[in-house]
């Protein structure tokens, strides 16, 4: 975990509730600038990992949209928060704003109850499907990760108190981060943590600034100790080298094997995510991490899809893609036999 101590806040002034007030309290030493928008930021002077680093951003989520999801939960709730402290080279979020630094939203309460609205709307009893097999599941940290955000503000844990005494809605999130003091509340397995591996010489490449691959592995006992479900994330799964990325999962799924105790096993699940890229953060990482896209950017294995916002990304070709899916789902099967693939696109 990384120990995050702002030197710059800013903040819009109709996030100065309660909250917003508690929060800067925690960085007394930090300069404060009232900001008209938290996603239209001025011009900083820093580069791409220092505002990570250095600033924070207060604002209030205005809208309160919830969309079907159907893969990682069954829908993705209004956000918490924006940005990461992470500096991942192929992270989505990055893509959209020029500076992406950590934004927290500080109306929770309305959140919240976006959330309880929603749920109590839909038919009861559930019906079963991938995602779970008696809540409707939320996912709660798609835009930022929450093992960062639990240590900036309480309304992290407010969200997970409200989701573990909900008689209908399950929390999840991924995270790169292993967050001790998570572990100090027990969400009585309706709160799912998901984390996040791929194999560790890769990692230390592409998901900069994240806690290693080891100390992630590690943690899923301890997190399923503390009350939470644990599922792991294999995303995004990036080929390379031939055959090569085969043999380093191969020994990630073996890690996996080793370190986790009869009972995790038998609760955990995987999602598996073959990695998409994008134009725009390609040239990005061109000038900040071009080791990273060596692996990343390899046109003759990818073929362009405009995304639904109009970007330009890259994925695997489609008839090879078919046949790595095909692979992956092998190596699992002759490595975690007891791990259940919830998906893999």
């Amino acid at each position: 975990m990384p120990d995050f101590n702002p030197s710059l806040i800013l903040y819009t002034a109709d996030a100065l509730n309660g909250r917003g007030e508690s929060i800067l309290s925690r960085f007394p030493e930090a300069e404060t600038l009232e900001v008209k928008q938290h996603n239209r930021l001025p011009e900083l002077g820093m580069n791409h990992f220092k505002i990570k680093s250095d600033v924070l951003v207060l604002g209030r989520l205005k809208t309160q949209d919830i969309k079907w999801s159907g893969r990682s939960a069954d829908y993705i709730a209004p956000s918490l928060a924006n940005g990461c402290f992470g500096g991942c080279a192929y992270c989505y979020v990055d893509r959209h704003k020029n500076v992406n630094p950590i934004t927290l939203f500080t109306n929770v309460e309305e959140n919240i109850a976006s959330v309880d609205r929603h749920v109590m709307s839909l038919p009861w009893p559930k019906a079963i499907n991938q995602t779970d097999p008696e809540f409707y599941t939320y996912d709660v940290g798609c835009n930022s990760d929450i093992s960062i955000d639990y240590s900036l503000t309480d309304g992290i844990r407010q969200v997970f108190e409200f989701y573990r005494a909900h008689p209908r809605a399950k929390a999840t999130f991924a995270t790169k981060f292993v967050n001790p003091a998570m572990l100090k509340f027990d969400p009585q397995r309706k709160v799912r943590i998901r984390f996040t591996l791929m194999p560790a010489h890769v990692s230390k490449l592409v998901d900069v600034r994240t806690d290693n691959i080891e100390k992630r592995i590690a943690a899923i006992n301890d997190f399923y100790d503390a009350g939470y479900e644990v599922h792991v994330n294999f995303s995004p799964v990036i080929v390379y080298g031939g055959k090569q990325w085969r043999s380093d999962y191969r020994e990630l799924f073996r890690q996996l094997d080793a370190a986790l105790r009869p009972e995790v096993r038998e609760q955990l699940k995987c999602e598996v995510i073959f990695l998409t890229h994008n134009q725009w953060q390609h040239q990005a990482n061109l000038a900040i991490n071009p080791k990273a896209e060596e692996l990343l950017w390899v046109p003759e294995l990818q073929e362009s899809k405009v995304s639904q916002y109009g970007g330009w990304n890259i994925r695997y070709n489609h008839q090879l893609k078919r046949k790595m899916i095909d692979v992956c789902e092998q190596l699992v099967l002759e490595e975690i036999p007891w791990c259940e693939i919830r998906y893999i696109f």
